[in-house]
């Protein structure tokens, strides 16, 4: 199943985060390493990430400068200090709601109150 962009809503700027964490990537190559690191399932259209990774870069989340690779024109981007502290207390926190639901989801089913 491929999730859509709408299930990603207040996901999607911590997982683009993640992505830039190994180091600079342009725009596309984000948008793959999401694809390929969730096996599939985050195949987002440009015109999801694009808009987002220029939030981010307005939020001084991430930088971007343009390469001239090739014949081709591209932004590449990367995590600034305040991207990397972002993600750092998003990660605890992520790890923290994840436990919490899998506590209620894996627990024996409550009993009935009237």
């Amino acid at each position: 199943m491929k999730a859509e962009a709408q299930a990603l809503k207040g996901h999607l700027d911590v997982l683009l985060l993640a992505a830039l964490e190994d180091g600079p990537r342009h725009g596309y190559a984000v948008k793959e390493a999401l694809r390929e690191g969730s096996g599939g399932r985050f195949d987002l259209p440009t015109g999801t990430v694009y808009p987002a990774l220029h939030r981010l870069e307005a939020a001084g989340l991430i930088s971007g400068t343009w390469s001239h690779a090739e014949t081709r024109r591209r932004r590449i981007y990367e995590l600034t200090e305040a991207g990397r502290r972002k993600l750092a207390g998003d990660r605890v926190n992520w790890h923290e709601f994840a436990a919490a639901v899998t506590t209620l989801l894996d627990r024996p089913p409550w009993p009935a109150t009237s």
